[in-house]
């Protein structure tokens, strides 16, 4: 689903010290707000400048609920314009193979857009599930790295990406 202005929650709930543990810490109340007007502005154009989406998810025996949040967006890496991507699900939804899903299903998004033809994802060498997501999910591994996350600050990350020019 479409980010919308009802989604705000989904960033709180996102925003705690389990969740953000690999992100430098929980972001101010400022910073959220921040964060979610960006997230709206990436429709304001279309999917020329990315997108950012609520996932849901019903696992067995219960209605779709919200699960967290996935989007790919227009970033700089080494030199060249790319497509990065970041997501996040709620505690109680992992392990379920839905940050996969929407990972395949955002990058498949990135590829019909157009623009760069390269989807980056940046995890934390230590986000063991991060990780796992971009492996699962058809990302290959380009090596080590290290960006600037939050501005000012830089950070070791795993260097994910897959080429948007074929099927995966």
């Amino acid at each position: 689903m479409p980010w919308s202005e009802e989604d705000f929650p989904l960033l709180v709930a996102g925003n705690s010290e389990e969740m953000t543990a690999h992100l430098g810490g929980p972001e101010s109340a400022e910073a959220l707000a921040a964060r979610h007007r960006r997230y709206l502005a990436l429709d304001e154009g279309g999917d020329a400048g990315g997108r950012m989406f609520r996932i849901t998810a019903a696992p067995p025996g219960t209605a779709h609920r919200p699960a967290g949040a996935i989007g790919f967006w227009l970033s700089e890496w080494q030199g060249r314009q790319v497509w990065e991507s970041g997501w996040h699900v709620l505690p109680a939804l992992h392990g379920h193979g839905i940050a996969t899903s929407a990972a395949r299903l955002v990058a498949a998004r990135a590829q019909a857009a157009g623009g760069p033809r390269t989807l980056h994802a940046f995890p934390s060498p230590t986000h063991a599930a991060s990780n796992g997501v971009c492996r699962k999910a058809g990302f290959t591994l380009a090596g080590e790295a290290r960006v600037e996350y939050p501005k000012g600050t830089w950070v070791a990350c795993n260097d994910w990406r897959i080429d948007l020019d074929t099927d995966g």
